[in-house]
């Protein structure tokens, strides 16, 4: 009887996890993200509120502590939009000016090579012309331009939203995180026993060390990247230096920006410059991914370089950029649940009855 009434909890408990989970689909990344940068940065609050608490009590230390949060880990990330969206809006008001009166084509685009002559070609019936470049929106075969313009600003929307959600779930995580978090060592532990245990730690510390692997890798290649940037004479250096930052959170992206930067001064006449930015640039990235990341994610994770990659790249395809933690901690849980089955085995081996003589 006692069997058959918790069966019939299980399965009513599951039903209802599964239809919350549904109810909260639109949710569940930025929830995701609050319980990961909660979960990295639990340490530090804890001793925050070792010293806060008295003071101000849960609520205020939670507030302020995910204020600070925000400012640190965030705030790198929102000033590069905000860069970016500030560098827009200066094209913005360079295509109105081409509207209105025609703007020539910059000296150095016809010294590009192999393609100055057919880009001139093509700057001039669109915005060297007064009235260009609406025609040119207004074809038929330039719908793309709108449609990805329209893309970009729902993308915008949706991850200022994101960043939101994400911000207020931080709070209500840190507020109640003492009792969340012994609840669900409670729950794992009495489902699995010590090896919950080891499981849990080693889920939290490969968390911990991803985020922090790609927080400090994007910073690095930002900041290094940008101050090249800056030195060699490149227009909007640090626009490109935040672009550089952002793209550093994935795995190999950081080139794409150093080599476009390098066109840039390439197309400007500067080919010392554009050679010592692809050689500088391409070697902050590869240090900062193949040395920085891999030492601080495989510390937390136990996993080599290749694993670190494989893992990050392949949820990053499956899930998205939250996969880029999905996939390291999933190979890990796999790691530790082979390791352990096959100790299992050998001792199953090992203790079972020896052949009789």
């Amino acid at each position: 009887m006692a069997r058959t009434v918790r069966s019939s909890l299980w399965l009513v408990t599951g039903l209802a996890l599964a239809f919350a989970l549904w109810l909260l689909r639109s949710f569940l990344v930025p929830m995701a993200w609050s319980f990961m940068l909660a979960l990295a940065t639990w340490p530090l609050y804890r001793r925050f509120a070792a010293r806060l608490l008295p003071l101000f009590g849960s609520t205020v230390t939670a507030l302020l502590f995910t204020a600070l949060v925000s400012l640190f880990l965030l705030g790198p990330f929102v000033f590069a939009l905000i860069t970016i969206a500030e560098q827009a809006q200066t094209w913005v008001t360079q295509l109105s000016l081409a509207e209105r009166e025609g703007v020539a084509p910059p000296a150095w685009l016809a010294s590009v090579p192999l393609a100055g002559t057919w880009l001139v070609e093509q700057w001039n019936p669109i915005l060297g012309t007064p009235g260009g470049l609406s025609h040119w929106l207004n074809r038929p075969e330039s719908g793309w331009l709108v449609r990805w313009v329209g893309s970009a600003g729902q993308f915008a929307l949706l991850h200022a939203i994101i960043i939101t959600f994400t911000v207020l779930g931080m709070f209500f995580l840190y507020r109640a995180g003492e009792s969340l978090a012994e609840r669900i060592r409670r729950a794992i532990h009495d489902q699995l026993g010590p090896r919950g245990d080891s499981y849990f730690h080693k889920v939290v510390d490969a968390i911990r060390a991803t985020m922090i692997g790609m927080i400090v890798v994007s910073l690095i290649d930002g900041a290094l990247c940008g101050f090249a940037y800056v030195v060699a004479g490149v227009p909007s250096a640090p626009t490109w230096g935040a672009i550089t930052g952002l793209l550093a959170m994935i795995p190999f992206l950081a080139y794409v920006a150093v080599a476009g930067v390098a066109l840039v001064l390439l197309a400007k006449d500067a080919g010392a410059a554009a050679v010592a930015v692809l050689v500088f640039g391409c070697f902050v990235v590869f240090v900062a991914d193949k040395f920085i990341r891999t030492a601080l994610v495989g510390r937390g994770t136990q996993l080599g370089f290749f694993w670190v990659l494989v893992g990050g790249l392949a949820g990053l395809e499956t899930f998205g950029f939250l996969g880029l933690f999905i996939g390291p901690v999933i190979l890990v849980l796999v790691a530790a649940l082979l390791r352990d089955f096959i100790d299992d085995a050998s001792e199953d081996k090992n203790s079972g009855p020896s052949p009789s003589s």
